[in-house]
């Protein structure tokens, strides 16, 4: 068989190990040949590729990011694309397509097999860690762990100088990341995208803290909403799936809590250093088993899955049912952290 591989939308730690378990398993065992599409979508759009073999992906398990590049592209809203996408792949010879990916990338991919017959294998990835038919994605493991130790730094430059600091973390839908790091890390007040969160009990929470003679830190998801508020936009930009860009929620809860109780704030942004750098163990650990279950879904012609993490078995579910709705954090464990607020 001739496969084709891309990587789609925000890049995170593990995508170059699923890439390397897909083609090292792929051609080892099955005796299959490997195109790497570049950029996500926009590569069987414009007919962009390279070659993957063994050579190619020798040494990249390490390595963060995508050798194979990313885009938000959405080929449902080009000119064509759908017809564009098929023509690549007749013309390049592709049986079958591996898409690496979270939410809109996957939607994608269950769209193209299920209406338009084209043979797709889904894999999760995502440091939000919200679609929902998978216990873990990779590339959570790793922004947690980034983020917490951002605010194990915090903590000694806070007690220094006796002020507030608010982390922003990642979490457009799911707080996912800021109730495992702000855990991790002893944060006092961590605020997500599922509990709409009162200020006038952040700034109680805040001055409790003080009182005790500690700094407090507070962590916040990008998406994070107040009550009676709205969601705080870097821009009112939408990118081609119909997102905006998220931030400034830490800079809004910094000036708020300053003015409501006159201690001094700062705030400070991961933004996409949660994205970058070497993926943690267990995120390489997931990412090649979930390559390695993917070549085994295509090699055996199961085509409309994607691989998901159940316990610590590797399971197929339809890709339909896998982005049919988010995982969100929900309120009875949110509630769990609450007896370290303030």
């Amino acid at each position: 068989m001739r496969v084709g591989v891309l990587t789609g939308g925000g890049d995170c730690p593990g995508l170059n190990a699923v890439i390397r378990a897909i083609v090292r398993k792929g051609v080892q065992e099955y005796g299959h040949e490997f195109v790497g599409f570049r950029d996500g979508w926009r590569g069987p759009l414009e007919g962009r590729s390279i070659r993957l073999d063994i050579p190619t992906v020798r040494g990249i398990l390490p390595r963060g990011g995508t050798i194979l590049g990313s885009s938000r592209t959405n080929p449902l809203k080009e000119e064509d694309g759908i017809r564009r996408i098929k023509d690549t792949l007749a013309r390049q010879g592709i049986d079958a397509l591996v898409t690496i990916g979270g939410e809109d990338t996957l939607g994608v991919a269950a769209r193209l097999c299920d209406e338009y017959r084209v043979p797709c294998v889904g894999v999760p990835k995502t440091i939000d860690n919200d679609l929902s038919a998978t216990d873990y994605t990779f590339g959570f493991d790793t922004a947690v762990g980034i983020a917490t130790e951002a605010i194990d730094r915090l903590h000694t430059t806070a007690e220094s100088h006796m002020r507030v600091l608010v982390v922003e973390v990642m979490g457009r839908h799911a707080g996912w990341i800021a109730l495992h790091s702000g855990l991790a890390g002893g944060a006092n007040v961590i605020l997500i995208p599922e509990q709409p969160f009162d200020i006038e009990q952040v700034c109680a929470w805040v001055t409790s803290r003080f009182r005790a003679s500690y700094a407090p830190i507070v962590v916040v998801a990008e998406g994070a909403v107040p009550k009676d508020g709205d969601v705080v936009l870097k821009d009112g930009s939408l990118d081609s799936f119909g997102h905006v860009r998220l931030s400034g929620v830490g800079e809004w809860l910094a000036k708020e809590i300053e003015r409501r109780t006159g201690k001094e704030a700062r705030t400070t942004v991961l933004g996409h250093v949660q994205r970058g750098g070497t993926p943690s163990a267990f995120d390489r650990w997931l990412a090649t088993r979930f390559g390695l279950h993917a070549i085994d879904a295509v090699h055996e012609g199961d085509h409309g899955v994607m691989v998901a993490l159940r316990g610590t078995d590797i399971v197929r579910v339809p890709i339909a049912e896998a982005t049919a709705r988010l995982k969100t954090v929900n309120p009875e464990l949110y509630s769990e952290v609450g007896v370290f607020f303030g």
